[in-house]
């Protein structure tokens, strides 16, 4: 897999169509989600849109609203290994309802996604000031830092 650089990551992430969604739960278990998103510069929304759900009272929702850390994960499989890539980002969330950035936010995500411009997500919208991006370039550059003192406490 080729590494990519931090910028070229970022594009990634943000041409990604889907992307996946982790909350805690009030028990401290991890769930896991698929949203549709945009990016505007460290921020990250998604939208409570009109495909089917069971609820509008979405356990992703109360997830955040009791514990804002999310964390985002956008990748592509590829059969040929040279194409796979990821990239994840981690941040604090908030949920809103109304006002200037929730239509803002709105318009990122008509403006990325042509099948949301005739019906406009109107229920909530999640917003995650992006603290932390990280691809597997970033990731590798971690472990070679880290292995000296791996090796040092675990050898080899």
């Amino acid at each position: 897999m080729p590494s990519i650089d931090s910028e070229d990551a970022r594009q990634r992430f943000a041409s990604a169509r889907v992307a996946t969604l982790g909350t805690t739960n009030p028990a401290g278990v991890v769930d896991l989600v698929p949203i549709t998103f945009a990016i505007d510069d460290d921020r990250l929304v998604s939208a409570v849109d009109h495909k089917p759900k069971t609820t509008v009272r979405l356990q992703r929702l109360d997830n955040i609203r009791a514990n804002p850390h999310v964390t985002v994960l956008a990748h592509r499989y590829d059969e040929e290994w040279d194409g796979l890539w990821w990239v994840r980002v981690r941040g604090d969330a908030r949920v809103i309802s109304t006002g200037r950035h929730h239509r803002q936010a709105v318009d990122s995500l008509v403006a990325k996604y042509p099948q949301l411009v005739g019906t406009p997500p109107t229920g909530s919208v999640i917003v995650v000031e992006i603290d932390e991006w990280l691809d597997e370039f970033e990731r590798a550059q971690w472990i070679l830092r880290l292995a000296p003192l791996l090796r040092e406490r675990y050898g080899d």
